[in-house]
């Protein structure tokens, strides 16, 4: 119940940030004849569509209804702990304690110390309530709206597409196209659903790329970001030609002696530039995250760079989550570039460690989706 809870939750990606997705299941417990416990029958489900829109607990007891059945004595099965607070919407424990629900089976403890606290509610109601990580798809849900809560920086997804032997790029730096169309479309689609594209300015300066979403309807608008330490963006790149109000750009360059630290509008409408000091010609990339934090309320990030920036990000310790593309091909060039470099790995117990979490053939490609263990 709570892994079809959580493909509930999943599909207001995009859409329901910064709050989290959530997904919710209501069943009722059946009885056989000889009073065995059958096969629990669903009566509702739901979950959250969009931001400022009724949550998910709400949606499956108004499904219930729908169905002309009553939600009363039966279960709930959440992938977050339901909120105690009146925000844009009541506190969802109350609707629960309303409908008569007997049990709600919740995945994981809402880390919001505004919204926390429905378990309690529910339980001096009379309502039974477990809390289970028996569903790791219910608790990966909420991995970022917990990260972000937890830690005030977005979730960083880093994406890149390979050869079977590793490499993103021949040595000339050609690499289009290593995936196929059926894999840019994905990657497309993930462009949309998050509130920040970053990239390098080796990539802006050896692919020229725009870094929009350009297959079907973008659920956000992603903020383009460049990491340029050095100031080297030419005014002729894309990413500059193409901003806008709905398409801005943030160009991240470092601070010189006389420059003071922080953001100022940039030379043309939409674009915006980011000022950092650096530390022996590196930028600080969390700092960079925190600014898209809390300055353009960023809650996710698509890296889509270069082995310099992703090394970096990988080196800072900053990537939550990885989808590779392996496209059906070898170089077998030791000087074609590698996805990831600069990090000096002598042992294996040195190597950063990342659960797989989903495997598929896209095309004649295959995507793979890793993420870092995230503590409950």
């Amino acid at each position: 119940m709570l892994d079809l809870a959580a493909r509930l939750g999943a599909m207001g990606a995009g859409r329901v940030e910064p709050n989290p997705m959530v997904g919710c299941v209501i069943a009722r417990e059946a009885v056989e004849s000889d009073g065995a416990a059958g096969e629990p029958r669903i009566i509702g489900l739901g979950h959250h569509r969009v931001f400022g829109g009724p949550h998910a607990e709400v949606e499956a007891l108004a499904d219930c209804r729908a169905r002309g059945q009553s939600p009363r004595g039966a279960t709930a099965y959440v992938t977050l702990e339901p909120c105690a607070h009146t925000g844009k919407t009541p506190p969802c424990c109350d609707a629960l304690i309303e409908a008569g629900v007997g049990r709600v089976v919740i995945a994981r403890r809402d880390p919001n110390p505004l919204a926390a606290g429905g378990a309690a509610r529910l339980e001096s109601a009379g309502i039974r309530v477990e809390f289970t990580a028996v569903s790791r798809s219910a608790t990966r849900l909420s991995d970022p709206f917990v990260k972000r809560i937890r830690t005030g920086l977005p979730w960083v997804i880093a994406k890149w597409a390979q050869t079977i032997d590793g490499r993103i790029a021949t040595r000339t730096g050609e690499s289009q196209w290593i995936s196929g169309e059926r894999s840019r479309v994905l990657v497309h689609r993930l462009r949309g659903r998050v509130d920040a594209i970053m990239t390098g300015i080796g990539t802006v300066l050896a692919d020229d790329p725009e870094l929009t979403a350009r297959h079907g309807v973008p659920r956000r608008r992603a903020l383009r970001v460049v990491i340029d330490p050095q100031n080297r963006l030419p005014r002729t790149a894309k990413v500059l030609r193409t901003a806008s109000q709905e398409l801005p750009v943030l160009h991240v360059r470092g601070a010189g002696r006389d420059e003071q630290a922080g953001e100022s509008p940039g030379a043309a409408p939409g674009v915006s530039v980011l000022r950092l000091p650096l530390r022996n010609e590196l930028m600080d990339l969390e700092r960079v995250l925190s600014h898209l934090a809390t300055a353009h309320r960023a809650g996710s990030v698509l890296v889509e760079s270069g082995p310099g920036l992703m090394g970096g990000m990988f080196r800072q310790d900053l990537i939550d989550e990885m989808h590779v593309y392996v496209g059906p091909m070898i170089f077998g060039d030791d000087q074609a570039l590698p996805p990831v470099r600069g990090i000096e790995v002598e042992q294996l117990v040195e190597a950063r460690r990342y659960r797989l979490i989903d495997a598929r053939r896209v095309g004649d490609d295959v995507r793979s989706v890793y993420r870092r263990a995230m503590p409950d």
